[in-house]
């Protein structure tokens, strides 16, 4: 049987760019005797095969010494590549400056050089205060401190030393607190991504638990750029989890603010800054604050440009994400299905060339999205293939949210589709997955007990009534911010007042979106 799978070294080597395969090359070149040889050869075979397969490569190089240790030579290969990817990288990152500057220091210190060392940790020192790496600063410190000692404390003066401390207990809080507020936020998103927004009081006493732990835990008034940033987050975040959409926009806007006041910060995290952009967009919309919107939607988009960033995979799947997913959801509320349908043969080449590297969560927000526009355009085979794509990724498993929503979409596509034989089962098997879960609330109540009854409706004139009193009872849920959650995933609302003003779907919600736009 064929060896087809994933292999860390063949997944290395397709990583890098075109630059980045001619420096190792051209380091390689340098050194071309013994095995030398077989790593270049090695590598160029495995840079020009679509997909790793060990037989074949095997056959290809049949009679080679190396096979017989292969093992071996692709991790030589492999730890030569990341040695190669290290010296190309050595100046492209300040973190990497400054442990350059570190190991340097080092070898000054070994050679008794002491005045050449401590002039390379006093400029390190100056650009790690200034980037606030306190980690860095503390190795600095240790550094300076051995100093001191391989003079027998002769030169040093007794300000010198106070000053010493006194930083080190600078970094130190700076450490402390940076670590306190980071798993304050991987807790608050740990329950956001695997529950979702609240949708009862012990889910929001979850939230509001850990939003005092913040507020006793830290004095936002001291805190380094870097930690305020995380507090911003946490209470923008906290407050999207409650659905309290102002006072979680105050905590965007003073994240945008911190950014524009901080630009050496925006440069060194542009990842945390599309996450602040696109939630701001978001939640402005929700808002009716749409020319605010807009604004930053452009800030987002001319992001490259402007700072001149020249943008990693990570940066660009990132950055692909944030503005795929944020224009869909802006065209959606405007009801211009039309120009969301263009974007999705844009967004599905986006998902192919990053694959697995999207994170599932997020994949699935766009398919959903996907499956709307197409119900939405009456396009109902191709809107199910979607609600299929997540239902069918088991990857999905501990994300209650969008799957529970995904199932109540699947229903009304068959409700569409007219398949009145297969709709009772999907119903039970909805029932089911909403109930082993624990998240079978009002909202989810009312649309199976909606489309029991209709299957049940006798007449059209019965028909009517159920669809009249399911918009009456979905105006109702929305008035409820722990019982709406699904209308931010699709409007279940308007959908229910087109069947009852026999109007297009998107016409209706054209309509309500210039009402909103209007108050």
């Amino acid at each position: 049987m064929s060896k087809r799978s994933k292999d860390n070294l063949f997944e290395l080597i397709k990583s890098l760019t075109k630059s980045e395969k001619r420096y190792f090359k051209l380091l390689s070149s340098r050194h071309t005797i013994g095995d030398e040889n077989n790593y270049i050869v090695l590598f160029d075979y495995l840079d020009k095969i679509d997909a790793y397969d060990e037989d074949a490569l095997f056959d290809h190089f049949k009679g080679e010494a190396f096979l017989n240790r292969f093992s071996i030579t692709k991790k030589r290969l492999y730890d030569h590549l990341l040695s190669a990817l290290d010296t190309y990288y050595s100046n492209s990152s300040l973190d990497a400056q400054l442990y350059k500057s570190l190991h340097s220091a080092d070898i000054l210190y070994n050679k008794s050089l002491y005045d050449q060392c401590r002039r390379v940790l006093m400029s390190a020192q100056k650009l790690a205060l200034k980037n606030e790496r306190f980690a860095i600063l503390m190795e600095i410190s240790k550094r300076q401190k051995k100093l001191v000692e391989s003079n027998g404390y002769s030169d040093v003066k007794d300000h010198e030393i106070a000053e010493m401390i006194a930083n080190d207990l600078i970094y130190l809080q700076a450490l402390q607190e940076n670590a306190t507020l980071w798993n304050l936020k991987s807790e608050l998103f740990i329950e956001l991504s695997r529950k979702g927004v609240t949708r009862n009081e012990g889910q929001r006493e979850t939230f509001e638990k850990i939003i005092n732990e913040l507020k006793n835990s830290v004095s936002v008034n001291a805190l380094t750029v870097g930690n305020l940033y995380l507090y911003n987050h946490i209470y923008s975040a906290y407050y999207f989890a409650i659905r309290e959409y102002e006072e979680c926009l105050v905590g965007l806007k003073n994240n945008i603010a911190l950014f524009d006041e901080n630009p050496n910060y925006l440069q060194e995290h542009p990842n945390s800054y599309f996450s602040v952009l696109t939630n701001a967009i978001y939640v402005s919309e929700k808002l009716g604050e749409f020319q605010f919107a807009k604004l930053l939607l452009q800030d987002l988009k001319q992001f490259p440009v402007k700072y001149s960033a020249a943008l990693s995979e990570d940066l660009q799947i990132k950055l692909f994400s944030s503005t795929s997913s944020i224009e869909l959801s802006s065209y959606i509320a405007r009801g211009d299905f039309d120009a969301a349908k263009k974007l999705i043969p844009i967004i599905q080449d986006g998902l192919r060339l990053y694959g697995e590297k999207i994170p599932p969560q997020r994949k699935a927000f766009l398919e959903f999205k996907f499956a709307s526009i197409y119900l939405a355009t009456q396009d109902f085979s191709e809107a199910l293939k979607w609600v299929n794509s997540i239902l069918n990724d088991s990857r999905l498993d501990s994300n209650e949210d969008i799957l529970a929503f995904t199932h109540l979409l699947d229903l009304i596509i068959h409700l569409e589709l007219k398949h009145d034989k297969l709709i009772p089962y999907a119903i039970k098997s909805t029932e089911r997955f909403l109930k082993s879960r624990n998240i079978l609330h009002s909202f989810e109540k009312v649309m199976l007990r909606f489309i029991t009854k209709l299957l049940k409706a006798k007449d059209v004139f019965e028909n009517e009534t159920i669809w009249k009193e399911l918009q009456l009872e979905l105006a109702e849920l929305k008035q409820d911010a722990q019982q709406n959650v699904g209308l931010d995933y699709f409007d279940f609302e308007s959908w229910a007042a087109s069947k009852v003003k026999r109007k297009k779907f998107d016409d209706v919600v054209r309509e309500n979106f210039k009402q909103l736009a209007r108050a």
